[in-house]
């Protein structure tokens, strides 16, 4: 069900402040049964304090069994229901970076990979790169591949891994199937477009699958990133925005290009955030709250590396993450927002090393709260919280209504 509009009906303004926090891929499972989820393995003396003072529930992104994308499940915790409102995966990585993308282009996400003699993908990622050697790499594609088959290709670096790779030209259509096939040991897969009718769509898969293989070719005596999969092909839409909608004024506060691409999309502001080495610091990003605190009443505050580290497998590095984002905490609670939420976008188990169909915990903070059982941040007890099971379209309108930003709903 969409409700943004009957939200933009009842939303008003107030000086409330909201601060959204998102945990990427927080949601885990076990490594043994019965034993803890890397949320329950982690020490969070600040995260239990307040869940003891707050609201908990579980909240599904998409449907029961759907694994959401980073995209969707950001979607769905801003109030678009993903299964209403598609967008692919390039065109919120280009806008991330600040590329303006017109009515014809095509926007698709890459990622360097590691190819085996055979052919086959033996790393998605090519050992996670460092950006700077993305950019070196990139480079020397960008010398070679500038126009295929009249269609113009811009390349840009996003991170570690990532890239982004924007069509321009007549004729282009954007529904493609993605070359990543999500596994290793097996090939890339071939572009193929969703309808083989539709000659637009086979346009872009044709010009894809040749970006490929010149990219291969160029790529031929790297020792790693000798390959490309790409992913999310897609045009920009357009919609309503949040601050239409809600008559907030929000912010985005993310490092990767990717969330401050969704944020974008729908209306937020990217603020700047200085990075370091580890992209995802928490420095930076509380340094840009306070110094933004002022400007804007709704504040979506996104961490990454509690993600990555689920997808690598590596259960004691993101227990390691949720404790510094825990230590970071009475930081946040000390700004004063009227409102605080804390979930994920999905989960990522580092046992699955991958994003799974789990309901993510969410914790719910403000004024009107009842009587909560529930006494951490973890999975097991987010099912005892008051909220109980909501859907990711259902976090937006509950934080509204806690910071006395809806009107009542009916006579």
């Amino acid at each position: 069900m969409d409700l943004l509009p009957h939200i933009r009906e009842l939303s008003r303004k107030t000086p409330s402040k909201i601060l959204f926090v998102v945990l990427d891929g927080v949601g885990g499972l076990p490594r043994e049964p019965g034993g803890p989820t890397e949320l329950a393995a982690a020490h969070t003396p600040n995260l239990d304090a307040l869940a003891e003072k707050a609201n908990l529930g579980r909240v599904t992104l998409v449907a029961p069994g759907f694994a959401p994308g980073s995209g969707p499940g950001h979607l769905s915790l801003f109030g678009y229901d993903p299964l209403t409102y598609e967008v692919g995966r390039g065109v919120l990585s280009a806008l991330g970076l600040g590329i303006e993308l017109g009515e014809g282009d095509v926007a698709v996400r890459g990622n360097f990979a590691t190819l085996g003699p055979d052919g086959t993908v033996a790393d998605r990622r090519a050992d996670r790169p460092p950006t700077e050697e993305n950019r070196r790499v990139l480079a020397k594609l960008r010398e070679r591949i500038h126009e295929i088959d009249g269609v113009k290709i811009e390349l840009r670096t996003e991170s570690e891994h990532r890239f982004v790779l924007v069509l321009r030209g007549a004729g282009l259509g954007e529904r493609v199937h993605d070359t990543d096939p999500q596994k290793t040991g097996v090939p890339p897969l071939e572009a193929r477009p969703f309808d083989e009718s539709d000659e637009a769509s086979a346009r872009t898969a044709d010009v894809l699958n040749k970006f490929s293989a010149l990219a291969r070719q160029v790529l031929a005596d790297e020792p790693k990133i000798n390959g490309v999969l790409l992913r999310g092909v897609s045009k920009r839409p357009v919609w309503p925005t949040l601050g239409e909608i809600t008559r907030l004024t929000p912010a985005a506060i993310a490092s990767y290009p990717m969330y401050r691409g969704v944020a974008s999309l729908v209306g937020m502001t990217p603020l700047e955030v200085e990075v370091g080495e580890d992209p995802d610091a928490p420095e930076g990003k509380l340094a840009a709250l306070k110094a933004n605190w002022d400007a804007f009443d709704y504040f979506y505050l996104h961490f990454k590396k509690t993600d990555s580290t689920g997808e690598d497998g590596d259960f004691e590095a993101k227990v390691h993450k949720i404790e510094r984002f825990d230590a970071l905490l009475p930081e946040l609670l000390a700004l004063g927002a009227d409102v605080i939420a804390i979930t994920g976008d999905h989960s990522t188990p580092s046992v699955m090393k991958a994003h799974s169909w789990h309901p993510v915990p969410f914790l719910l903070y403000g004024p009107n709260l009842r009587a909560d059982a529930a006494q951490r941040f973890t999975e097991e007890e987010a099912a005892k919280g008051v909220l109980g099971d909501l859907h990711g379209t259902q976090v937006l309108p509950l934080l509204l209504a806690h910071a006395g930003k809806l009107q009542k709903f009916g006579a």
